[in-house]
């Protein structure tokens, strides 16, 4: 039998493994969900964050390919061939820096902008229905109380947590899992 207080090792309880555990699996149905659109639209999911990327690059930030790169935590080379297939169906267009002609700059198409408005507002929706699940399951984890950890300074019960690929669907079942095509 599991002892529901706490574990030997680290004081983090039974119940706090179980929060973690929930809210990864409603990021992981979030996230599975978000696959799902971008492939019903005939979309590989890295194309549309990407497309995400583009248009929601923070105001201070210029869409380069290494500026890309860094927000989708992608190699330079990942994320050239994310370009290019954009390139290749007619969402996305390379234009030449004003500022740097050695930088080359990415934006959407009309068309890019048209698929990106349809996938954001089917996201939106689905964000409409859920997110009050997940904002009470983080919510009830960030209520927590913080614990001592061996060095005598206290942390919190996220600090520990990591964040996985997503692996199940959205009804809990196993799918199978492809590799990440770029």
């Amino acid at each position: 039998m599991i002892d529901e207080s706490s574990t030997a090792h680290n004081n983090f309880s039974i119940a706090s493994y179980r929060q973690l555990a929930e809210l990864r699996f409603r990021i992981r149905q979030y996230l599975q969900f978000s696959e799902q659109v971008a492939r019903n639209h005939s979309l590989e999911p890295q194309q549309h964050q990407l497309m995400l990327t583009i248009k929601g690059l923070p105001a201070n930030s210029t869409p380069t390919v290494s500026a890309l790169a860094n927000r989708l935590c992608l190699r330079h080379h990942s994320t050239v061939e994310l370009i290019n297939r954009l390139v290749e169906r007619g969402a996305a267009v390379r234009k030449p820096s004003m500022q740097d002609r050695r930088q080359v700059l990415v934006e959407l198409t009309p068309k890019g902008e048209e698929l990106l408005a349809k996938l954001s507002a089917d996201h939106d929706k689905e964000l409409q229905t859920h997110a009050p699940s997940l904002v009470e399951q983080l919510a009830s984890i960030l209520s927590q109380p913080t614990t001592q950890n061996d060095s005598g300074s206290s942390s919190s019960s996220l600090e520990t947590a990591s964040v996985e690929s997503p692996s199940d669907s959205i009804s809990g079942e196993p799918e199978k899992q492809e590799s990440a095509s770029v």
